[in-house]
């Protein structure tokens, strides 16, 4: 019997390790090895600190996956060449 704690650390690995990656919940009671009861328990927990979301079609997936929210962009960095001139060793 896995604890929920080796669970929460196995699809916290499972969904940092594949970006993208949308689960039901059957799916992750399978991949994992464990009860409805647990493998639910697992989902909400993960849901409650904004970890995974729920879509609507029943998979879980990261909260960070997919589009960014209106207003927010990735940042850039800009570095400029440098210009010096560089001395032969």
């Amino acid at each position: 019997m896995r604890t929920i704690h080796h669970v929460l650390t196995r699809l916290r690995a499972e969904y940092l390790e594949m970006p993208g990656l949308r689960l039901t919940s059957a799916q992750v009671q399978r991949l994992c090895g464990i009860e409805r009861v647990t493998c639910q328990q697992a989902l909400d927990a993960l849901v409650n600190v904004n970890f995974l979301c729920s879509h609507a079609d029943g998979t879980y997936a990261r909260s960070t996956d997919g589009a960014l929210p209106i207003g927010l962009r990735p940042a850039k960095a800009y570095l400029a060449p440098d210009r010096r001139a560089k001395k032969a060793s």
